[in-house]
């Protein structure tokens, strides 16, 4: 059966004909990024690799800082308009624009070309199955053309100036459509006119993020934990690690090689749902790490979580323990993500 998005499905009333879901707007962070000293800018603050970036393509990426650790995970494109469009949490806007804000002036005082703007813009997601097609009678554009983390400029449904962005937050293909303020009201109202479109809350959202393996900046991970222990060592730029020219590079680094104390893992776990801060234990009784995130799935109908172990406790299949109100329950740890994603690529 074809994974549905419903929000309201997914909350357990398993409405099978409800494939969408169209998230309330977004109160991300977004900027841009302009000047001949962009990507120069960009790279002082974050692991990957923006150099690379093709027209157009994003890459989701982390800010860190001397100790690596992570101070935000964040989304940048390499627009065609001659900037970058940053996308990134609005629990960290305040840090995260001092950050960057800093860093521009910093580049500015010894001649560097570069510039930082706020949008004042929405964020509204449109996940599903069928997000693609539903969209795709609003807009003059392809949406085959547009795989996942590309993003284009267009008119959506009569709204100007939207950028839509082939991503999301779900594991399910889907856009972000980056929209004037002003505008954001109208071009909801204009998608929830298709029937298959319904609004989605947060907690919604959650178990489909969680279902898919993918981190809740402030939860799995923070300031205290590294690219490394989180399981995200694919964020890091080759290019970059050999540089080693990155916030926190000096420590990060040298994890890739060595057995790191603590790492993030998946749990399948028996009994009650396990949430946040849910003690993990070894199967002798020993507590040895901390749940990060947890809920029951609605589409494997068993309860998963994640968390941090030590090392040795962390290979797929390690038998564990969690505790739930002073009760231990059974957990297996398990591979990420425990359902199959469904990205958009061009074949």
């Amino acid at each position: 059966m074809q994974r549905a998005v419903s929000m309201v499905s997914r909350l357990g009333l398993r409405l099978q004909a409800l494939p969408l879901a169209l998230g309330r707007p977004l109160s991300c962070t977004q900027t841009k990024i302009f000047g001949s000293d962009r990507v120069k800018m960009m790279e002082s603050l974050v692991v990957g690799d923006i150099a690379e970036l093709k027209p157009n393509q994003g890459t989701l990426s982390l800010f860190t800082n001397e100790a690596g650790g992570i101070l935000d995970d964040l989304i940048v494109t390499n627009t065609s308009e001659g900037h970058l469009y940053v996308v990134s949490n609005a629990g960290c806007r305040e840090k995260d624009l001092t950050l960057m804000q800093d860093k521009v002036r910093e580049l500015q005082n010894i001649g560097g070309d570069v510039g930082l703007e706020v949008m004042d813009n929405a964020l509204l997601a449109l996940q599903g199955p069928t997000a693609a097609q539903v969209l795709q009678a609003g807009v003059a554009d392809d949406l085959r053309k547009l795989p996942f983390m590309t993003s284009a400029v267009m008119e959506v449904f009569g709204v100007s100036g939207c950028r839509v962005t082939r991503c999301g937050y779900t594991g399910e293909d889907g856009v972000e459509i980056s929209v004037p303020a002003a505008e954001a009201v109208r071009l909801a109202t204009a998608l929830l006119e298709n029937p298959e479109v319904k609004l989605a809350g947060l907690a919604a959202r959650d178990s489909l993020r969680l279902e898919a393996g993918l981190c809740l900046y402030g939860n799995d991970i923070d300031e205290h934990t590294t690219p490394v222990e989180g399981s995200l060592s694919w964020t890091l730029g080759k290019r970059r690690r050999a540089a080693m020219d990155f916030p926190g590079a000096s420590v990060i680094v040298p994890q890739l090689k060595s057995k790191v104390q603590q790492r993030r893992v998946g749990l399948m776990c028996e009994g009650a749902p396990v949430r946040a801060h849910s003690p993990i234990l070894s199967t002798e009784g020993t507590v040895i790490g901390a749940v990060t995130s947890g809920c029951p799935s609605p589409c494997l109908k068993k309860n998963v979580a994640m968390g941090y172990v030590p090392y040795e406790h962390s290979r797929p299949g390690t038998p564990l323990l969690v505790e739930v109100r002073r009760k231990q329950q059974v957990a297996v740890v398990s591979k990420m993500p425990f359902v199959p994603t469904n990205y958009y690529t061009l074949k």
